[in-house]
């Protein structure tokens, strides 16, 4: 049986560790205010919605299964994807080891060993005693410091933190490169449409340029009007190789964000560029509260902010409890024996005395780096508040723009069709058929162009939304109402 000294200590042990559980130095996070408007600035108040959240499959608003498709591949092969689980996945045992130091370590020896001693050195072996000797020994032994000022338990909460902004920085490429597919799908639409408008153009140019030959066999056309002729359709076959070659190059990266290698994507027309979904108006800016990347550099800020505590304790004295328990006999059957049972109990104190100010630079510095998070949290808010403002006000301007646009295309078909006339029946010269026909081309493709960034503008506009993605309740997320 343990002796009761031994009893007294690890009594006096436990009362130490439960004072020590009472002091944790450092400071508790506490939010900090940012200065945003309540409200994005655009038309409609707060009070016409209350908190729309974008749906968590925005991708599907499009109406396209060939990209919800594309959408649902990337979030399985892409590789920055499975980077950022692998991340998450470290994180989550870094939080696992930082528990780990609340408990004692307790590790099981065995040591053997058989010697023999000299018969014929300065001290004789008295008789009887073996010259050949075993020495068996079997132990458990621990070492816990005590979590006195709480450089533990603030190690853990900032391992807590890390896991979470991992967690959110995991959804923060989920939502990039979702957003990314899309952008490059609807790119590909885009060129899919110009590629079409630009063949109407270069067959409208192949018959304008039958008919200059025509008529400059007849006399009533020169050599000029046929010259212009051919270097108009010359033109619109180049812009066409343009278009494909861009459109190869949309379709390789759309291959390699999905994981799909030589993926090769059909050829669709105009009526593939779906209408953008219209955004609601009042947008409150607490919404921002559902952006993982401003969620991901809170945690910073946090685990930050609890290093601080970590280093302000490693200034502090250290109390470590050390013990031992287990046998140690001659021979193995003997080593469950009363006899042969060893134990040991130790306390020790390291008090820092002069380390030449190193202890208090390290503190110093995560003072620091609680600052630089700060400032890259505040940063995140407001750089989230901008995109989503500069998403909300693309929109705008860009329906208004495609209006007149629209008028502008209608009013070059009109002027290209009376051209032609006017040619045809020797009213005007070519170049103003020429004029005419590049005018509606080029009204065409930037009708379509802005289609193409008004998709784009709503993409970043969901991705400045969050996403569809709210705060995941995950194992080891600290609760509000302790953190906050």
């Amino acid at each position: 049986m343990m002796p009761r000294t031994g009893l007294r200590a690890i009594a006096a042990a436990v009362s130490v560790l439960g004072l020590g559980a009472c002091t944790v130095l450092g400071p508790d996070y506490r939010r900090a205010e940012l200065d945003l408007p309540a409200t994005y600035p655009q038309p409609g108040t707060a009070s016409e919605v209350a908190a729309p959240q974008v749906q968590a499959d925005w991708w599907t608003l499009y109406g396209s299964s060939e990209l919800n498709r594309l959408v649902e591949a990337a979030r399985v092969r892409n590789a920055d994807l499975e980077a950022a689980l692998a991340q998450l996945q470290e994180a989550e045992w870094v939080l696992r080891e930082a528990r780990s130091f609340l408990f004692p370590q307790v590790d099981l020896g065995a040591q053997g060993s058989r010697s023999r001693v000299s018969t014929l050195g300065a001290t004789p072996v008295p008789a009887g005693v073996p010259v050949l000797r075993t020495d068996l020994k079997l132990a458990a032994s621990t070492a816990y410091e005590l979590d006195f000022w709480g450089r533990v338990r603030r190690g853990t909460e900032a391992a807590q933190a890390q896991l979470l902004a991992s967690t959110y920085a995991r959804d923060v490429a989920e939502i990039s490169v979702t957003g990314a597919v899309t952008q490059a799908w609807l790119l590909l639409r885009s060129l899919d449409a110009q590629v079409e408008v630009t063949r109407e153009s270069l067959v409208l140019r192949d018959e304008t340029l039958a008919v200059v030959r025509s008529r400059a066999r007849g006399g009533i056309a020169s050599d000029l009007d046929v010259a212009q002729a051919e270097g108009a359709r010359a033109d619109a076959a180049t812009q066409l190789e343009e278009l494909q070659r861009q459109r190869g190059l949309v379709e390789r990266q759309i291959g390699q964000l999905t994981g799909e290698s030589g993926l090769a994507l059909p050829v669709a027309g105009l009526g593939s560029l779906p209408a953008p979904p219209v955004p609601p108006p009042g947008l409150p800016s607490a919404l921002l509260d559902r952006r993982p990347d401003v969620r991901a550099a809170e945690e910073s800020l946090v685990a930050a902010n609890a290093r601080v505590g970590v280093a302000r304790a490693a200034m502090m004295p250290s109390v470590s409890l050390t013990g031992l328990f287990g046998g140690q006999s001659r021979e193995l059957s003997d080593l469950v024996e009363n006899g042969a049972r060893i134990w040991s109990l130790g306390v020790a104190v390291n008090l820092p005395i002069f380390d030449a100010g190193r202890l208090a630079a390290r503190s110093e510095q995560a003072e620091a780096r609680q600052r630089q998070a700060l400032a890259a949290w505040r940063k995140a808010a407001e750089s989230a508040y901008r995109e989503t403002a500069d998403g909300l006000a693309n929109a705008r301007r860009g329906l208004a723009i495609e209006t007149e646009l629209r008028t502008a295309v209608e009013a070059a078909r009109r002027a290209a069709l009376l051209a032609r006339k006017r040619y045809e029946s020797g009213y005007s010269a070519y170049l103003e058929v020429l004029d005419a026909q590049r005018t509606l081309n080029s009204a065409e493709l930037a009708l379509i162009r802005n289609r193409q960034a008004r998709l784009a503008y709503s993409v970043d506009l969901m991705k400045a939304l969050g996403g569809g993605w709210s705060a995941p309740a995950r194992n080891g997320e600290r609760s509000e109402s302790s953190s906050r």
